[in-house]
């Protein structure tokens, strides 16, 4: 799809179409935050008219600006017309056809656009005052950003509403004079907040000397006077040929060009009326060799080289509403002296001396005012300085920052409107319930390899391998599942359990003691040695084997290789490849604790965790490193599981958990985990997006391991909380976990989920939810009539959803 849209989101989908989040009052941008897709919606060329310019300019400028973002088109067509678009081009929307708006809008939730650009003039769309582009705008799921050609002052009934209505589905709006976003406020009630003030963009030109560019157009030794754009009866230009015959008196030499072809509405409807017209007046004062017509829709840089030639650029528009003039722009913008008439958009741009104002439909004024510059050489030249130095704020460069700017912050504003609608109750349910495990994903994703690390929506990805990491998660979660009572899980899962030991075990490396990590589809391993945190994850799994397993062989399998290979992790750096390690040996010591040498490597891993929270923690960061990444609760879950046996271990766990917890619990209340699309130093920002489904995973076994180590209520509801955000207890309100196929997303993006559904995102929720149900198992009502039910563990009695609760061992994660 060249020059469209990135497929690598889509939008998710709902039963009913989205209403739009309510605004926040003021919403700050990210540094991090970024926009990989844009549609552009309005008029494009080969189409002839100003909106089909301005999107084909600013298309372009962010695309040279952003080359990384993919800027696509959906071009509007105008009744009966049907264009030889470029490949900017990627959808085409009928202008008269209610139903094309409504297939646009289906196309762009399809492809996963991060941000919608809608160009607006009421008469560009159909309906009545161009409503129809209203069932776009509520149509479209993403982000909108609407920037308005047209504001008027005064609309109609139908005006108002339709721009009111566009306004209030849009993320954010952009206007192009100060005068319309005051416009914007005071008549529709747009919040000045929302409002962005982006000049229109003017190409960059040095500033030259016409006399250099006058021989390329034919009036070397002339005095240029210019009118450019699309010819209508509004443009006033009849006033400038009458103002020509005083000005001609005294500098016989000037010569006026009326570049542009006749508007393709008014030719429809008029034809060559205007035009006549002013050719008639032409040779009725006698004006043929000052007055010239070129009759042409001139491309940019012929353009250019008219502007260049002009020493003096003429507005005489009649429309005093007239908000923007893109042919103002440009002139000004390249250091040409103005002579306009007071519409909106001149008076602002032209106050402070950049250039001369004049009645409307007054040829006289215009006379006295063109004939001032040419008498003031100084004057003229000072103005043109003026106005090129203003101008070097709205090249198109500059104004593609602007807008990208503009886009960033409708993306983050579409996420702070959803979380305030977010509540507990809305999009938790029942917070007893438990949905039923669903296997079909993890079946689909494994092979008799192993399981492939990752998908594209629900379909395993191939290209891309497996991996130990997700192998060992895998294992890990088979072993616990047959300790559940789940007849259905069991069987689905227990031929899966020698798939994933296998790859497990061939990942082993016995010349290194280590674990290879990645393995291409045509099973060839891509690496001798796995990351740190690969090692730890593998040992983790293997002692959750030696624990749990009910399988002999497979016992004395992991238990072998468990022994051979923790030792590895003495040479090791990574504290969460430490964390899982520990969290392993706790589980394989809880069967074999006489085990010597495995104890010796968990009071050196442990002493190497204490060290990094003594080194690294202050008050205000109780923490083991000077930032926050990724996979963060396992850490302090190491700690809690180890101060069982050591209290100041277990004080170090608790704090540092529950200053995470504080970090990663959003004002709404609900778990926000830090976003992963950067890391989080101390005393900076903290990332929002992208959000992990492995984030949540920890938190809920980390605080369950909390709640068991205190019988604190505190842990309980922040594992709660945490696991409940996978099924919309989050910034967006959307589920992460689809029942319908057992799959979770790869994770919270900005304003949708990321509906990949990867192996380490779909293990993370199963481990989450084996987890909760554990802690559920090892409940033990006491019965009030008794008070003497013994536990089959040790339990402490507490005031919770879970009166009484025993140890619940960790699953591999």
């Amino acid at each position: 799809m060249p020059g469209g849209f990135s497929a690598r989101h889509a939008i998710t989908h709902r039963n009913e179409l989205p209403m739009k989040a309510p605004r926040p009052a003021q919403v700050k941008a990210s540094p991090g935050q970024s926009v990989e897709s844009i549609a552009f919606v309005g008029n494009y060329p080969p189409r002839h008219c100003g909106i089909a310019t301005f999107t084909h300019d600013i298309r372009m400028a962010v695309a040279e600006r952003y080359p990384r973002t993919k800027c696509g088109v959906m071009a509007v067509n105008d009744p009966g017309e049907h264009y030889q678009y470029p490949d900017d081009v990627t959808f085409e929307i009928e202008e008269q056809e209610s139903a094309s708006y409504q297939r646009a809008a289906d196309y762009l939730n399809l492809s996963g656009v991060d941000v919608i650009s809608i160009q607006h003039e009421f008469g560009i769309y159909g309906g009545e005052s161009g409503s129809d582009v209203l069932d776009f705008a509520r149509r479209v799921t993403a982000p909108i950003v609407t920037t308005l050609h047209t504001i008027l002052e005064r609309p109609s009934q139908q005006q108002n509403r339709v721009l009111r209505e566009l306004t209030s589905l849009s993320d954010r709006v952009v206007v192009m004079s100060e005068r319309a976003r005051a416009i914007l406020t005071s008549v529709y009630d747009v919040p000045a907040d929302l409002i962005d003030l982006i000049p229109h963009g003017i190409p960059d030109m040095p500033f030259v000397d016409s006399s250099f560019y006058k021989d390329k157009i034919g009036v070397e030794g002339k005095f240029v006077l210019l009118t450019f754009g699309l010819l209508s009866a509004n443009k006033g230009i009849e006033h400038v040929i009458d103002a020509l015959p005083l000005v001609l008196k005294e500098f016989p030499d000037v010569v006026y060009i009326v570049l542009g072809a006749t508007h393709p509405h008014v030719l429809r409807s008029d034809g060559e009326a205007y035009r006549r017209g002013l050719e008639g007046r032409v040779k009725e004062l006698g004006l043929e060799n000052n007055v010239l017509f070129d009759d042409r829709f001139v491309e940019i840089e012929e353009l250019k080289e008219f502007i260049a030639a002009a020493d003096m650029y003429v507005t005489p528009y009649l429309n005093p509403a007239q908000i923007i003039s893109g042919t103002l722009a440009y002139s000004f913008g390249c250091g040409k002296a103005v002579i306009s008439t007071p519409y909106l958009h001149a008076t602002e741009l032209l106050a402070d001396d950049r250039g001369v104002i004049v009645p409307f439909a007054d040829p006289g004024a215009i006379s006295r005012a063109a004939l001032g510059l040419l008498r003031d050489d100084s004057r003229r030249h000072a103005m043109r300085k003026r106005a090129y130095m203003m101008g070097r704020e709205m090249i198109w460069s500059e104004v593609a920052a602007r807008y990208m700017e503009s886009f960033v912050m409708a993306r983050a504003s579409r996420s702070t409107g959803i979380i305030r609608r977010v509540s507990k109750a809305d999009c938790a349910g029942d917070p007893g319930a438990l949905p039923q495990i669903n296997l079909d994903h993890l079946r689909r994703l494994t092979d008799s390899t192993g399981l492939i690390q990752h998908a594209r929506y629900a379909l395993p990805h191939t290209p891309e391998g497996y991996c130990t990491d997700d192998n060992a998660r895998a294992l890990g979660l088979a072993v616990t599942l047959e300790t559940l009572n789940h007849p259905e899980s069991i069987a689905a899962i227990t031929d899966s359990i020698a798939t994933y030991a296998g790859f497990v075990n061939g990942a082993f490396n016995p010349a290194t003691e280590q674990f290879r990590n990645f393995m291409s589809y045509d099973r060839r391993w891509l690496d001798e040695r796995g990351s740190d945190d690969c090692q730890g994850r593998a040992i983790r799994a293997l002692g959750t084997c030696v624990a749990e397993s009910c399988d002999a062989d497979l016992r004395q399998w992991a238990t072998g290789l468990f022994q051979r290979s923790v030792r590895s992790m003495l040479d090791t750096s990574s504290p969460r490849a430490w964390a899982h390690a520990l969290l392993g040996i706790d589980s394989y010591l809880a069967a074999l604790s006489g085990d010597r040498v495995v104890c010796k490597v968990a009071d050196e891993l442990e002493e190497r965790l204490v060290t990094r929270f003594h080194d690294a923690s202050a008050s205000d960061w109780p923490w083991f490193e000077d930032t926050l990444s990724y996979d963060n609760a396992v850490i302090p879950h190491a700690l809690v599981a180890r101060g069982r046996r050591d209290l100041t271990i277990l004080d170090r766990g608790l704090r540092s958990l529950r200053w995470l917890c504080a970090r990663q619990t959003a004002p709404a209340g609900h778990f926000r985990p830090v976003g992963s699309d950067r890391v989080y130093p101390r005393g900076g920002e903290r990332p929002l997006f992208d959000q992990q489904p492995i984030e949540a995973a920890g938190m809920v076994a980390s605080c369950l391991a909390a709640f068991d180590a205190t019988g604190d209520s505190f842990w309980d509801g922040q594992a709660r909380n945490a696991f409940e955000w996978f099924h919309g207890h989050n910034d967006l309100g959307l589920a992460i976990y689809d029942s319908a196929t057992g799959g979770c997303r790869d994770g919270l993006s900005v304003d949708r989920v990321n509906r990949n559904m990867g192996a380490e995102s779909t293990l993370a929720y199963l481990c989450a939810r084996v987890q909760m149900e554990r802690a559920v198992a090892h409940t033990i009502v006491a019965l009030p009539e008794t008070n003497n039910v013994q536990p089959a563990v040790p339990a402490i009695a507490v005031v919770s959803r879970r009166p009484v609760v025993g140890v619940a061992k960790p699953i591999a994660l």
